[in-house]
């Protein structure tokens, strides 16, 4: 236990930042002007006492602050340190608890002060002994980590407590707070456990930093040796290259993947990514499978144009594009009125510096919704011409499974991204117009559904962070022009269809018809025959039979085979000697090239001829995938004594066509006798109803009034006008309701030669949508009941009723 007796008058020597403890001996400097006033003193009083050695108090000070505890310190010998300074060297003898302040002879500070007993219990506890033991065991360990056999030795014979605690007062790196606290510890058990803390943390840390250094070295080295070992290979190489004559072989010459990724312009998460993969095909061997499949990923991303956009021509000149889409494609008003409304706020946009909103670019998304020829395809590369951007095509007919959109995983053999992924990459930029072709020809099976994985990439609410599965990571698609082309409407899923913007391309008009050919197929297939644009010329005369009477479609796909058969026969007969150039080809010499029509209408053929030239006809119109078409309907009685009564439905019909010739039949058993008809034929008489072209799926409620005109046809033995055609579904009061498909079903009647339509009241609004010149050439009849529509399309009676029943 340590106590404090013999009472002293010591002259202070502070030791700034410095702490020395009982047993060290330290050279001070005399220079500085405390210590060497405390020096003084103590000599002076030294020589005054008879003392042999002067004597100071070693107080430590901090920030102007002095210890509570000091040393006393002897002064050993005075003369001139290394440097050639004067200066003392100072042994420190014993703790010291400092007292009042007195005077004395010099400049110095005098105090007063007591001794501290520091002696130890003797003998040692065992738990004392056990903790010299430990500490001279760190000691040691320290000591020899740095070199210091010497020291060794000296502490090993140290056997005092509180000498081997003071001891720890030359260690460098206890701080100063540190060598105070062991100072201010009076009892040498509790100091030694304090040094013996002191030294197990300094360790510690120290056998951390030390695995830090040897890491940090171990990399340094690594890519020390990495370079040294690439500068080697890049020598070989150019030997190699020299040898050869400058011809490299691509088995012997594997490109730098980390310099190419660096030095390309990638997103940071790409460039993230692409990193990633090059530390994985550097730590790779040749013979590992996974590097080839690294190389083909990082091909991928470094083809693909990340930052690379077209400037939209269009941005600047809206007229110059619309006059682009007018002289590449005639008629479609309306998909072109939606292409200028696109470009016209995109430029507004630009010019608001809104190019860019949420991280979302400008966009859009367009189906293209018509039957086959109308042009659905070549729109979309006239859009991107339009526009000045690449146009990339992608086929999605009959593709079955879902990674065709989406890609593989690339843990599959041969595996490749998706198609828009390969879409964007053949087409050089992130702004191209992509037209995906065929989109309600898409399929399912256990594969997957890529309808579904099609539902993010036209999503302009998603696919600016479209990922597929191949890459995995993000690529941006909000300023990708996605134009779908589609024949039916039903066959695309409800949630793709709702993610586009429908257009309707319902068919052309025969004027239309005659301008293409004359503009756009004839020069085309001129050219593909060979001939000079002044060697065979074409009437529109033989351009408008070719389209009335050779080619009844809604497109212009046939009517440009026919333009071409013509040319080919005509070179034919040149080469051959039987026809001379320059020759013009009128209507009259149709027959004669390429035979005879196909599609003469009802109104040309000779009445006796016609199919509704016998009561129980009538014509109908109808949609079809292939556009509007002209539907025939006729009706007939069963013999009263073979035939069973009721109704016989053929032409292969759908559900809701069977319901509409039942509620056709039972309006006119309830209301026969208003509509003077012998409805008593049709208790006792069975009757059938049938739709010629049976091989063909009909269905669709629209035939219903022409089914009750043909049965009310059969019934009063008038017949159904030949110029007349009718669309509409009835109900069981006789009401006409509205149907679908209007424009195309005019289109169609005026096709076939029919120049009279019947059509529901509330389509009435529908007829803005039909162009004017084919409104010019039909007499179109709104109607609400179906009395009207016999009114107008039975003709008067010209047999009795009972003979032709």
């Amino acid at each position: 236990m340590a106590s404090t007796s013999t009472p002293l008058t010591l002259p202070v020597l502070p030791l700034d930042d410095e702490v020395v403890l009982p047993g060290m001996v330290v050279p001070l400097d005399l220079s500085d002007t405390e210590v060497r006033a405390a020096v003084e003193a103590a000599q002076a009083a030294a020589r005054s006492s008879g003392e042999s050695k002067p004597k100071v108090l070693l107080v430590p000070r901090v920030d102007g602050s002095y210890a509570g505890t000091g040393v006393l310190g002897t002064v050993e010998q005075v003369g001139r340190l290394s440097d050639g300074d004067p200066g003392a060297l100072i042994r420190g003898r014993g703790r010291v608890k400092i007292g009042a302040g007195t005077t004395g002879p010099g400049a110095a500070l005098w105090v007063e002060g007591a001794q501290i007993d520091e002696s130890a219990p003797d003998p040692l506890p065992g738990s004392v002994a056990e903790l010299v033991k430990e500490y001279k065991a760190l000691a040691t360990s320290w000591l020899k980590n740095r070199g210091a056999w010497q020291v060794v030795d000296r502490v090993q014979q140290i056997d005092d407590v509180s000498q081997l605690a003071d001891n720890s007062g030359y260690s460098p790196f206890l701080t100063t707070t540190q060598k105070i606290e062991l100072l201010e510890t009076a009892d040498p058990v509790a100091r030694l456990k304090l040094a013996t803390d002191q030294l197990r943390e300094h360790l510690a840390e120290q056998d951390v930093a030390e695995s830090i250094a040897k890491d940090v070295q171990e990399g340094v080295d690594k890519q020390q040796r990495e370079f040294l070992l690439r500068r080697q290979l890049e020598a070989v190489r150019k030997e190699l290259r020299e040898l050869n004559g400058g011809i490299t072989d691509a088995a012997d010459e594997s490109d730098d993947y980390r310099a190419r990724v660096e030095a390309a312009d990638l997103p940071e998460k790409v460039r993230e990514a692409a990193l990633k993969e090059v530390e994985k095909l550097e730590r790779s061997s040749d013979q590992n499978p996974e590097g080839s499949w690294i190389r083909t990923w990082l091909d991928t991303v470094l083809e693909l144009p990340w930052n690379e956009r077209t400037d939209d021509t269009a941005e600047h000149d809206i007229q110059g594009a619309r006059a682009i889409l007018d002289a590449e494609h005639a008629g479609l008003q309306d998909v072109k009125e939606r292409i200028t409304e696109y470009l016209a706020v995109r430029k507004r946009r630009a010019d608001r510096g809104l190019g860019v909103v949420g991280g979302r670019r400008g966009g859009a998304v367009l189906a293209l919704v018509g039957p086959p020829g109308v042009g659905k395809t070549s729109l979309g590369e006239s859009v991107a011409h339009a526009m000045g951007r690449k146009f990339v095509r992608v086929a999605l007919g009959g593709v079955r499974d879902e990674a065709e959109i989406r890609g593989h995983r690339r843990t599959y053999v041969g595996a490749l991204p998706g198609r828009v992924v390969r879409a964007i990459k053949e087409a050089g930029s992130m702004n191209p117009v992509v037209l995906l072709d065929e989109i309600d020809k898409v399929g399912s099976d256990f594969r997957g559904d890529p309808a579904a994985a099609l539902l993010e990439v036209l999503d302009p609410a998603q696919n600016h962070t479209f990922r597929d599965h191949y890459l995995e990571v993000e690529l941006d698609l909000s300023d990708v022009v996605f134009l779908a082309t589609a024949n039916v409407l039903e066959a695309i899923p409800e949630a793709l269809l709702d993610r586009m913007e429908l257009v309707r391309l319902d068919g052309y008009t025969e004027d239309e018809k005659v301008v293409i050919a004359r503009d756009h197929l004839l020069p085309r297939q001129l050219e593909r025959a060979g001939l000079e644009p002044g060697e065979v010329t074409l009437d529109d005369s033989a351009l408008r039979k070719l389209a009335g009477e050779y080619t009844r479609e809604a497109g212009v796909r046939n009517l440009e085979r026919s333009v071409a058969r013509l040319l080919r026969k005509v070179a034919s007969q040149h080469e051959l000697g039987e026809q001379e150039l320059p020759f013009t080809i009128g209507a009259e010499q149709l027959r004669g090239l390429i035979g005879r029509p196909h599609h003469v209408p009802e109104s040309a053929q000779d009445p006796s001829e016609r199919r509704t030239a016998v009561p129980g006809v009538a014509t109908g119109l109808a949609v079809t995938g292939a556009g509007g078409d002209v539907l025939f309907v006729e009706a007939s009685l069963a013999d009263p004594e073979t035939g069973a009564a009721g109704l016989t439905l053929t032409g292969q019909l759908g559900d809701v066509m069977k319901e509409s010739a039942q509620i056709a039949l039972s309006f006119l058993r309830s209301h026969g006798a208003e509509l003077e008809l012998p409805v008593a034929d049709l208790k006792d008489r069975g009757a059938h109803i049938h739709f010629p072209a049976g091989a063909v799926p009909k269905d669709g409620p629209s035939a219903g009034i022409t089914m009750t005109t043909a049965l009310a046809s059969l019934l009063s033995g008038r017949q159904v006008r030949t110029d007349v055609a009718m669309t509409g579904e009835v109900s069981l009061t006789g009401r006409v309701l509205p149907i679908g498909g209007l424009k195309q079903k005019l289109l169609a009647a005026h096709r076939a030669g029919i120049t009279t339509v019947v059509i529901p009241k509330r389509n009435e609004a529908d007829l803005d949508d039909v162009p004017a010149e084919i409104l010019d050439k039909l007499e179109v009849h709104p109607v609400t009941d179906v009395r009207q529509v016999l009114e107008i399309a039975l003709s008067p009676a010209e047999v009795a009723v009972a003979a032709a029943a």
